[in-house]
């Protein structure tokens, strides 16, 4: 149904970390005008593609981001920024409020200000708090953050379904569980030096950048004490937003999806899988445990594949660890 569609201008917040520039990558081979705006906080312009419109600026900075969605006549929004860091939240709980939660005021009021009726939002699995007692996750699953950084995506999407109750904006809720691996042409992954994602960090002592890597904690009620998670390819969460803002556009109601592809891997199993890809063994060595980690994350998809049409494409942890690998080896030293 795209190609029916007038072309539309999309704003990107956060547009220059590791999922949104992903993401921009895919709206612009779909035809869509894409504005990035960052901080650069986080995120690195050599990752925006030049084919986009690229804004250095604050989310909460509502005058200059409204001045953008009305200079640009921007349509839709995909709302990516935001801090994630659950160690760091827990350390710095004010900071992750203020940045999330303020940030996606300004973002709706500016929105509100420019006509804007399209939100996609970048959500966290962290919504659903301590799980484990869960198979799979649903969208009916109880919500209780166990750490600020949840409960700061948390407060976003009570604020967001109050607003679109009352004006025209219409949104889509995306709940990531654990976003993974790089392009597969090799563009684009994850840039971080001080690296906090397992595959990442696996990655970096695979090819000696780092000495060890830590598994926090080995007593959970897991298999084998791990922490499970669920890893979900980065080409696959990226096709996942142009599919939830096609279904905004096509009309669909606000709605909240859950992103993972329902099968789970502990720490221990990822980082076995990094060691047989990379043909190299690294060392691990077991710390305690991390505040506000949840012994199991593993999403249900079942609503993502019925009302987006989302099929999986790179459901295969080799092969997210393969492409997680081989950026890491390009990207440099």
């Amino acid at each position: 149904m795209r190609e029916s569609m007038p072309t539309t201008t999309v704003l990107v917040t956060g547009g220059a970390g590791y999922i949104g520039s992903h993401t921009v990558t895919r709206l612009l081979q779909q035809q869509y005008k894409v504005v990035v705006f960052d901080n650069l906080s986080t995120g690195f312009v050599e990752a925006v593609s030049p084919d986009a419109e690229f804004i250095q600026g604050d989310i909460r900075d509502r005058r200059l981001l409204s001045q953008v969605l009305g200079d640009y006549k921007v349509h839709s929004i995909i709302h990516f920024a935001a801090k994630l860091n659950v160690k760091e939240s827990v350390q710095q709980p004010l900071e992750y409020y203020e940045n999330n939660v303020l940030g996606l005021l300004s973002t709706l009021q500016a929105a509100q200000q420019a006509g804007v009726e399209n939100l996609v939002f970048s959500s966290s699995s962290n919504v659903f708090g301590d799980a484990s007692s869960e198979k799979l996750i649903d969208e009916s699953v109880v919500k209780l953050p166990i750490n600020p950084y949840g409960r700061s995506k948390l407060i976003c999407e009570e604020i967001l379904k109050d607003f679109s109750r009352t004006t025209k904006l219409r949104h889509a809720i995306l709940r990531y569980f654990n976003v993974a691996g790089a392009a597969l042409d090799g563009t684009n992954g994850q840039r971080t030096g001080n690296a906090y994602h397992l595959v990442h960090v696996a990655a970096q002592a695979a090819l000696g950048k780092i000495s060890e890597v830590d598994i926090y904690g080995s007593d959970y009620p897991t298999a084998d004490g791990t922490c499970v998670r669920d890893y979900i390819h980065i080409e696959d969460i990226a096709q996942i937003h142009i599919l939830a803002l096609q279904y905004l556009l096509n009309g669909g109601p606000s709605q909240d999806f859950n992103c993972g592809y329902g099968r789970g891997y502990s720490v221990a199993q990822v980082l076995a899988a990094m060691q047989k890809v990379s043909q190299n063994e690294f060392h691990i060595k077991t710390a305690a445990r991390r505040p506000g980690d949840s012994p199991w994350l593993v999403s249900d998809s079942t609503k993502l594949k019925r009302l987006l049409g989302w099929q999986a494409e790179h459901d295969d942890l080799d092969g997210i660890c393969r492409s997680a690998l081989a950026w890491e080896r390009r990207f440099g030293p």
